[in-house]
């Protein structure tokens, strides 16, 4: 009996991750196992799962019916962001990229989202020819904001909860602000951190060393939900449930802030 998922209680799910695929192909791997569990599989898979027994595709391609979620991305087409975000998007998914306009990009032409999933399965590439490439083209819908806060504020809005890819800087940033207004009480989503051949272990030992310091209370450490493959971190974040204080009642923050932006473009 094939293996199946009972349907999420997420609909939409916010990914950060890295507009580079990073030195080693398993980032890229990492990236289509989490695209694959948020959407329905393709009817070429649902072929093969009705002659499964004389086609030659691993078990783990051979699952019908995952996680049915759509995706809230930062856009554009480059590294892991377009690995997953194409992923979501031809497996039937929306795909909503929230991008700030100085972002928007003009991308060479012999450069799309599909070509770069083939480079990544390839194996690492030379990214130094796209340096300057920051986002891509977009895949799905666009909305486009006026700056960084208002777009964190935007996915954070549309999102039921959050996953975090390896990536660098900006990714960390958009993390660790995530988590710290799951402690101050701004929402109560799960958020997750797929850590990927240790990529994170780093920063969750940097967590731990806040708790052990004083800094962290440890309740608050149970924010951060991490798991080494994808499959078995949106498991955990399925069951997640708050056990920190609130810095702040969630009642109390004005939660109607974080909604302003859908259909708007605040740019000038």
């Amino acid at each position: 009996m094939e293996e199946s998922y009972p349907r999420s209680k997420f609909k939409r799910v916010c990914v950060f991750c890295g507009s580079n695929s990073g030195n080693r192909k398993v980032f890229s791997d990492a990236a289509i196992q989490l695209g694959n569990e948020l959407h329905f599989y393709s009817p070429i898979l649902f072929l093969s799962i009705i002659f499964s027994k004389h086609l030659s595709f691993p078990y783990h391609e051979r699952v019908l019916v995952k996680r049915n979620i759509d995706l809230v991305y930062g856009g554009g087409s480059v590294g892991l962001m377009g690995l997953i975000s194409q992923r979501v998007y031809d497996g039937g998914c929306h795909v909503l990229g929230i991008i700030p306009k100085a972002l928007m990009p003009i991308e060479p032409a012999s450069t799309n989202a599909l070509a770069l999933q083939l480079l990544a399965l390839l194996g690492p590439y030379n990214n130094n020819s796209f340096a300057m490439e920051i986002s891509g083209e977009t895949v799905g819908e666009v909305r486009i904001v006026s700056d960084m806060h208002e777009r964190k504020a935007a996915m954070a809005h549309e999102a039921d909860a959050f996953v975090a890819l390896p990536g660098g800087y900006g990714t960390m940033e958009e993390l660790l602000e995530m988590i710290t207004w799951a402690q101050l009480g701004i929402h109560k989503k799960p958020v997750g951190l797929l850590n990927v051949d240790g990529y994170y272990n780093c920063l969750l030992a940097l967590f731990d060393n806040g708790v052990q310091e004083g800094f962290i209370k440890p309740c608050a450490r149970n924010i951060v939900v991490s798991a080494p493959s994808a499959k078995e971190l949106m498991m955990k974040m399925e069951h997640y449930s708050p056990s920190h204080e609130d810095v702040a009642p969630h009642e109390s923050w004005q939660m109607k802030q974080l909604g302003n932006y859908q259909g708007q473009e605040n740019a000038e």
